[in-house]
């Protein structure tokens, strides 16, 4: 059986996009590549790297060179962003999703646009492509062309982003009531994924809008139709929600200052009070040291009030003790 009778390996879902009639066709999970339409309108094939035949579909499938397959089928883990010839493929940050809810995991979607087709692969699924597949299902008329989806896409993570946002300054709500508190805790432990996650973030989209501008910035003749304009809005939406990230971060970074702060202020507190206490009992320890040495001639070793005196030179070196420590201003 050739390859392009047999079901396309991977397929997660694709759909037909026929934009002057304004509907959208999903094709069957056992399409075939014959079973793709050529005709008018643009497709969305998303497909699952856990297939290892994608990488062979690929390469045969029209229209795509051998660096669009390999960022199709990298198992790279950083953002890019290719113009060639009128396509756009690269590496998008995405947050990874489990069956039946989100996670904050971070995983990356590859990507190709071209003028009739865009083209997904994922590893593990993702939070994003599931949602513009559900916006899809509701209302597939507004979306006129391949780059409008790669657009979704992109606004989707930054959405995402924003939720995260939003519950990450909730939790570091909650830890700074509890670094203020009168009996501070240790919140050290709950603060340290915050704070990876959070930095992670914030250095992937600054590659992210980095690889943004410059492709905004490439020759016209290599951007397909409408990805200058659609540059320009996701650069917008990503630089909004990266001062939220790195305000978060630096909030976050001054919250751990603030812990190790109240921290070392109690250590050097137990410190002092365990200082205080070695020299108010190391007097009487010398004391009881000099009596205790079981030599001949001892003072008091003759008698019966030997214990009280020396229980009495205890006591007084402790005295002298104290008024020497409130002499030099240390106590």
């Amino acid at each position: 059986m050739s390859a392009f009778n047999s079901t396309i390996p991977g397929l997660v879902w694709a759909y037909h996009f026929k934009p002057g009639h304004g509907a959208c066709t999903a094709l069957p999970i056992e399409a075939t590549r014959n079973d793709l339409p050529e005709d008018e309108g643009f497709l969305w094939l998303h497909l699952s790297l856990a297939d290892m035949r994608v990488a062979g579909f690929l390469e045969n499938y029209p229209g795509l060179n051998s660096q669009a397959v390999a960022a199709l089928t990298t198992h790279d883990t950083h953002a890019a962003i290719t113009l060639d010839d009128q396509h756009v493929y690269g590496t998008l940050v995405d947050f990874q999703r489990d069956f039946d809810h989100d996670t904050k995991d971070i995983g990356w979607l590859h990507f190709l646009v071209s003028e009739r087709v865009i083209i997904t692969t994922r590893l593990q699924p993702l939070r994003s492509v599931d949602r513009v597949r559900s916006a899809i299902e509701k209302n597939a008329a507004r979306y006129k062309q391949p780059i409008d989806l790669f657009e979704t896409l992109v606004a989707e993570f930054q959405r995402g982003l924003i939720g995260l946002v939003m519950e990450f300054t909730e939790e570091l709500n909650l830890i700074e009531d509890y670094v203020y508190e009168n009996a501070p805790r240790d919140e050290r432990r709950r603060l340290a994924p915050v704070r990876r996650t959070v930095v992670r973030l914030h250095r992937h989209l600054r590659t992210i809008l980095t690889l943004m501008r410059r492709a905004a910035a490439a020759d016209d003749e290599d951007m397909p139709m409408g990805f200058d304009d659609v540059a320009s809005r996701l650069i917008g939406r990503l630089e909004a929600v990266d001062h939220d990230v790195y305000a978060l971060q630096e909030r976050a970074r001054l919250l751990h200052e603030e812990i190790d702060s109240k921290l070392s202020s109690e250590t050097n507190r137990h410190l002092y009070i365990l200082s205080i206490m070695t020299a108010f009992l190391l007097p009487p320890s010398l004391v009881t040291g000099f009596f205790g040495m079981n030599t001949s001639s001892l003072p008091f070793s003759q008698g019966v009030h030997g214990t009280m005196f020396a229980l009495g030179f205890m006591v007084l070196s402790v005295a002298i003790a104290w008024w020497l420590l409130r002499r030099t201003g240390i106590f």
